[in-house]
């Protein structure tokens, strides 16, 4: 019986939210403003209906109702309480379910906003939203539902259980991260279309969305660290990033979104770029649907994807008809996106940071191209061949290292004209401060001339924006009479989103040291070990002292090795790698890691079909410099709290070319 109160109350929000569509456009269409506050209240209330459905869905999960179909695949007996709740997006059904949730939360947060200003936008912010709630509402409703029965002849004692690798703490935190940076750039898009509507193509629709444009993309920041470190932790192969399908399907929006974030603050300074800024959150829509699509359609092997499903092809439709939409109304606003302010100089700031989002562009290429090769090779050979990491890191390395060499001068560059002067007088000072590193590193025995490249870039980068906030520090402490501490304090707080995002550069920095380090100077070794007996790499020596083989109450069976680290004859204490058998028969490697700023000894416990205290397989991997990824990416998140932290907001005065010579449609 709940099951089917939560199943119809789904069926409600998705019927409110069609209705919602039809009353704002119809609203809009007649000038009346009752079908549109109609259509407002109904998207308002698509929330709380919503969350009725989830907090049913989670109350079956927690009390074991296996006569519901999603329970039983996704959670069982022995599963914690938190597991069962976090089983939600575990599986195809759920997470569809949860992506609406989260959908309609944040159009509940937006339609809110005092709109007296901006009236016009209302009703076609509330069309694009509902649409795109709509459509997840609908593949839950009529394909995927979360609350099918299972036959009552057939229904099992007890559930199958969550898949092994969605049990990390890390995994846990993933997907919720990645859906709430998937969900908040809907809004900017929104803004967008709403703004190609009505005509009013200034830069207001990104004044009012700047805030979620930030919080769209911390969240998808986070989704993305936190699945590097589950990748890192569980899969067992010493890596982060292996360029899969779905993870890189991830990343793709990120790129946009960024390039967005850059180009945005062009727009807003100098009136330029429109056209490049609509197209810019288009494509970012578009890649969170299509980021989507690939998870939930089965098209591509991964061991992020959900298993095969009907939703792909509905998926697909609802990409190429957004897309084409979006793409005919900035054609059609083509003459009002147009501006008169010209480019003077090819060193000034918006050019450079324009340079700066053809480069993540240029990424986005090349990760697009390597998703989508093994759907193309499939469809003209019959064969899937699919690309590795070699193609990605080769075709991305150099726009990396541009990158790197752009947020390195950046900041030494002026609005509207700079030159090789003038960046120049301030930039030569951390310049020549980075050029020693790679003197230091040579003299330390460093040959690696792409490491040593890599190295200086990322310094020169962290040093140039440390002396640009010394130099704003000095200058205020100079003027008001602060001890330095303070003024680089008071200057923080009274421009975050610039500050902040210098932090992120910082940490962008310190993450490239990791990712060098360990991409160019990982080594690994493997031998089969006796109790007793050792195994050397990169001067550490690993004693294997033990090996313990237990069922544990959750019915997993473990394995477990204990192994003693050795630098020379100093002992550094143990590591202990485990693989866990489920009874589903899924494993699960739990690595052993002794992790300093220097390095990473990493050992896993391999083929478990052939493990005795006379024979075990270690697989161990040094992986030096892997902490410095880790500990930017806790730096990354600090600047991006602070530049989305609420500023006093300006009172708006709209740009003369607000409205142009076409004017509303």
């Amino acid at each position: 019986m709940l099951a089917h109160f939560g199943y119809g109350v789904l069926a409600l929000a998705f019927l409110l939210a069609l209705y919602s569509i039809a009353a704002a456009a119809y609203g809009e269409a007649k000038k009346n403003a009752a079908m549109v506050e109609s259509a407002r209240r109904a998207m308002l209330l698509t929330f709380p209906l919503i969350t009725v459905s989830v907090f049913i869905l989670i109350y079956l999960l927690v009390n074991n109702h296996y006569e519901i179909e999603y329970v039983w695949s996704v959670s069982n007996r022995e599963m914690p309480t938190y597991l069962k709740i976090t089983a939600l997006w575990g599986g195809q059904a759920g997470s569809l379910v949860f992506w609406s949730w989260l959908m309609s939360a944040f159009a509940f947060a937006v339609t809110l906003r005092k709109w007296d200003r901006d009236k016009e936008f209302l009703p076609w912010v509330i069309v694009v939203s509902s649409v795109t709630l709509a459509f997840f509402l609908g593949m839950s409703v009529f394909i995927e539902s979360p609350f099918k029965f299972i036959p009552t002849a057939s229904i099992p004692p007890d559930g199958r259980g969550l898949n092994p690798l969605l049990r990390h703490p890390g995994m846990i935190a993933h997907p919720p991260m990645l859906y709430l940076g998937f969900v908040a750039f809907t809004i900017p898009y929104a803004f967008a279309i709403a703004a190609l509507i009505t005509g009013r193509t200034d830069d207001r629709w990104l004044r009012i969305t700047r805030r979620w444009t930030l919080w769209a993309w911390l969240f998808l920041s986070i989704g993305l660290v936190l699945g590097m470190r589950w990748s890192y932790d569980v899969l067992g192969w010493g890596g982060y990033w292996a360029w899969d399908p779905v993870e890189t399907s991830a990343l793709m929006p990120w790129l946009t979104g960024t390039a967005f974030l850059h180009s945005a603050m062009i727009q807003e300074r100098r009136n330029v770029f429109k056209f490049w800024n609509m197209l810019l959150v288009m494509l970012t829509y578009a890649l969170v649907i299509f980021g989507t699509f690939l998870t939930r359609s089965g098209v591509l092997s991964s061991v992020h994807a959900f298993a095969q499903s009907a939703i792909g092809p509905f998926f697909f439709a609802f990409i190429g008809t957004t897309f084409i939409v979006s793409i005919a109304l900035l054609l059609y606003r083509w003459d009002d996106l147009k501006s008169d302010v010209e480019i003077k100089s090819m060193l000034s700031r918006e050019t450079l940071l324009l340079f700066g989002a053809l480069l993540f562009l240029g990424i986005l290429v090349v990760s697009f191209w390597g998703v989508i090769f093994p759907l193309i090779s499939e469809l003209a050979t019959g064969h899937k061949v699919t690309v590795g990491p070699p193609f990605y890191e080769r075709a991305t390395g150099p726009l990396w290292a541009a990158l790197m060499i752009l947020m390195a001068v950046v900041p030494f560059s002026a609005w509207v004209y700079a030159t090789v002067k003038s960046i120049g007088r301030a930039f030569w000072k951390p310049a020549v401060a980075a050029l020693l590193v790679p003197v230091a590193l040579f003299a330390g025995g460093m040959r690696n001339w792409v490491a040593l490249v890599g190295f200086t870039l990322a310094a020169m980068g962290a040093f140039s924006t440390l002396y640009d906030f010394w130099r704003g520090a000095r200058a205020r402490s100079r003027k008001s009479d602060e001890n330095i501490f303070l003024a680089f304090w008071k200057l923080l707080l009274r421009n975050r989103r610039r500050y902040g995002g210098y932090i992120v550069h910082i940490a962008m920095m310190v993450m490239a040291v990791g990712i060098l380090g360990i991409e160019l100077f990982q080594t690994e070794t493997q031998q089969n070990l006796a109790v007793g007996d050792t195994m050397s790499l990169a001067g550490y020596t690993l004693r294997f002292d033990s090996l313990a083989q237990f069922p544990h109450v959750d019915g997993r069976y473990i394995t477990r090795a204990a192994l003693t680290v050795f630098k020379g004859d100093k002992n550094l204490g143990q590591i202990f790698p485990r693989y866990d058998l489920y009874p589903s028969g899924e494993p699960m490697t739990i690595p052993g890691v002794r992790s300093t700023w220097l390095d990473d000894v990493y050992a896993v416990v391999i083929n478990w079909e052939h493990i005795s205290p006379q024979s075990t397989p270690i697989r161990v991997y040094h992986n030096p410099l892997v902490k410095w990824m880790w500990m930017g990416s806790y730096l990354f998140i600090l600047g991006m709290l602070i530049a989305v932290y609420p500023e006093k907001e300006v009172e708006y005065v709209p740009a003369r070319a607000a409205r142009t010579g076409r004017g509303r449609k």
